[in-house]
């Protein structure tokens, strides 16, 4: 079965098309090296000078943009959110540099809950995502199965909008005290006083008291504490923290963290 394929021309997607209506577009100077095109498979839209299929000579020497160094390239995680099951609560969400807004964090959220947001057009392909597995936050339409899973093409991602620092996620494991579980969540309007944790299906109550264990990828802000339960988040969604008799030590690294991000 022929391959469907997808291209951007002037700032608009076109497609379905069979590969040689590409190739000729190529061949009568319509699409150039710099124009996007897509196909089922492609993680994201790739400039033509990027596919294999298209071997176009150059016609005058291109003048490159020098690489990305290694520490700030951006990195394409391989997550399957299609793994998870369609209730099951645990894609978190940023809001903000999609909408060029301060930035938030919501979630945790089930693949259907996903893409209803999706549906209402809450949520796009340049909203973060972020689920556990995965190192870091990363763009919606990297997802290698946006297009089955929310019945659209990915769109295209300018490399500025790439370039975008995310804060990495603020990772806290929870250990209830008299109690076996252990829970993991996402940390959010941190300060010496408190902060909230977006969870899951928090098995607390308001009163609770909890040791946190906070431990980031930096390992510069890692720190534990002890503290009680101020307020469960609408929907179960997490809890408010206010700390107790917190350590010299933790107060550095979250004042270290408030400073620098």
């Amino acid at each position: 079965m022929a391959e469907n394929w997808y291209y951007v021309q002037k700032g608009n997607r076109h497609g379905p098309v069979a590969i040689e209506v590409i190739e000729k577009m190529i061949s009568d100077d319509e699409l150039k090296t710099e124009d996007f095109v897509w196909k089922k498979g492609f993680e994201n839209w790739k400039k033509i000078k990027e596919v294999s299929e298209f071997q176009v000579e150059e016609k005058a020497p291109e003048v490159k943009a020098p690489h990305l160094p290694p520490e700030i390239s951006p990195r394409i995680e391989v997550v399957d959110f299609r793994n998870l099951k369609p209730d099951e609560r645990a894609i978190f969400i940023r809001i903000g540099s999609d909408r060029g807004t301060a930035t938030n964090d919501y979630g945790p959220f089930s693949l259907k809950q996903l893409k209803q947001l999706h549906k209402e057009n809450r949520i796009n392909g340049k909203t973060f995502v972020f689920t556990t597995g995965m190192k870091e936050w990363k763009l919606l339409a990297d997802l290698p199965d946006y297009q089955e899973i929310f019945e659209e093409l990915p769109p295209v991602i300018k490399e500025s909008e790439r370039r975008v620092t995310v804060r990495k996620p603020f990772i806290a494991r929870l250990f209830i005290q008299n109690n076996k579980n252990v829970y993991e969540g996402i940390c959010r309007d941190i300060s010496i006083g408190g902060m909230q944790i977006l969870i899951d299906d928090f098995k607390g109550a308001a009163g609770d008291k909890i040791t946190i264990n906070v431990h980031p990828e930096n390992t510069d802000y890692h720190f534990t504490a002890s503290g009680v339960v101020v307020r469960i988040l609408e929907g179960n969604s997490g809890f408010s923290f206010r700390f107790q008799n917190l350590s010299d030590e933790a107060k550095r690294a979250i004042e270290k963290y408030v400073q620098e991000n």
